[in-house]
């Protein structure tokens, strides 16, 4: 009795699925500009964005040139935004904004496309193509509504977007370090605080670079290693002089003593005088 009863609540279920989907389908092949638009917009407030997006697609072309395309594209670009297709969220939003330039929902559109491709910054450690466009495309809103309301979520989405990139320099720095490719951890760090002169880890990234060109000077040819210790001593000092209370400095100041010997031992051995333009 139980299944039987379970079978026809199933079937009446499936009924009812099929009862509405044959009415959105009967909708869909009607032909009716009209309503299909209306459908479509009941759709949108509704929350039913993969059928409102596919009623517009139908109402597009028939509306292009009419004073309703305007609405309909918001909507459209919108759909594609609620149901997470950042990437096609943002063209269309650029789209409206070139199709529709003196609209009022200009800057809310430009604002938009720029917070799809936020929306698609990945992980620090994936590829930051959306990041810096979405840095981009923030920043020329800033610049071209500068008196916005969204001007302060711009610029905190900027510093975070910013501070992913940072991470990202900051890690390829010190896998550059592990891997004892201590050249490049140097360019890398150095990149770094010209890029982000506002980190908050400055004296983190001078203490990499320190510990960086010793093991640089250590492992080259006794031919640069007169040059390479001169360099950490003036790093080291530099250091100590600027972050000479951070929880870094003990080290540095070892790092400091054993180039100053490490220079002296050279200095005084005539078989490290040799010149050499190999690196």
């Amino acid at each position: 009795m139980r299944k039987k009863l379970y079978f026809l609540c199933l079937m009446v279920g499936l009924l009812v699925l099929g009862a509405c989907k044959t009415e959105f389908e009967k909708i869909r092949t009607s032909g009716d500009p009209k309503l299909l638009l209306d459908t479509a917009n009941a759709y949108f407030e509704e929350g039913e964005y993969q059928k409102a997006q596919t009623l517009y697609e139908l109402i597009l072309p028939v509306y292009r040139g009419k004073r309703e395309l305007e609405d309909i594209y918001y909507n459209y670009a919108y759909t594609y935004y609620n149901l997470g297709s950042y990437i096609l969220a943002s063209y269309y939003f650029d789209n409206f904004s070139n199709t529709f330039g003196n609209s009022p929902r200009k800057e809310e559109i430009d604002f938009m496309a720029a917070y799809s491709n936020y929306q698609l910054s990945p992980s620090f450690r994936l590829d930051q193509q959306y990041t810096n466009q979405a840095i981009n495309q923030l920043q020329n809103f800033i610049n071209t509504y500068p008196n916005s309301e969204r001007l302060s979520d711009a610029n905190a989405l900027i510093d975070e977007l910013r501070k992913k990139l940072e991470q990202k320099a900051f890690d390829s720095g010190i896998l550059y370090y592990d891997i004892r490719q201590y050249a490049s951890a140097i360019q890398a760090l150095e990149n770094l605080l010209k890029d982000f002169p506002e980190t908050s880890r400055v004296a983190e990234v001078r203490y990499y670079i320190v510990k960086s060109e010793f093991e640089y000077a250590e492992n080259s040819i006794v031919e640069r290693q007169i040059e390479r210790y001169s360099l950490v001593i003036d790093y080291a000092k530099q250091f100590v002089r600027k972050h000479g209370r951070t929880e870094y400095v003990n080290e540095v100041k070892t790092i400091l003593k054993k180039a100053e010997l490490k220079l002296k031992t050279i200095e005084k051995d005539d078989r490290y005088k040799i010149k050499s333009t190999v690196y």
